[in-house]
């Protein structure tokens, strides 16, 4: 039985800062990578930002330069740094298990949420 916790989300200002986390716990098997979706109000599921098992990152463009993604292996935890969130970036974000072929799919893991395995239950980010 996986399961994936989040937590951090919160209310910022433009310019401010954040970090989400996710705990997971259970056992996944066959290849996988992690990642954060998001959805804003009205919008559909995107994906954020993807990292594999050698730690290399993926992020989509409207993030680039201000989120880091990274992932605690020892203590089962994903992370979400938010350097610099904008109103657009509100949304619940949500934490994600990868199948692995859309990990190492030509357009990336964010394209689509169908290679999702397991989602979190959401934490809420809201930029004013």
């Amino acid at each position: 039985d996986v399961q994936l916790v989040e937590s951090g989300g919160a209310s910022v200002q433009s310019g401010g800062s954040l970090k989400l986390s996710c705990k997971v716990s259970g056992y996944i098997s066959g290849s996988y990578c992690m990642g954060w979706f998001r959805q804003g109000p009205g919008k559909e599921r995107e994906g954020v930002a993807a990292i594999d098992s050698y730690g290399s990152p993926r992020y989509t463009d409207s993030v680039k330069g201000r989120f880091t993604i990274s992932q605690d292996n020892a203590k089962n935890t994903l992370f979400l740094q938010m350097i610099d969130p904008k109103p657009d970036d509100t949304a619940m974000y949500y934490c994600a298990v990868i199948m692995g072929p859309y990990c190492s799919d030509r357009n990336g893991p964010l394209h689509t949420t169908n290679g999702v395995a397991y989602w979190g239950q959401g934490t809420q980010v809201t930029v004013s």
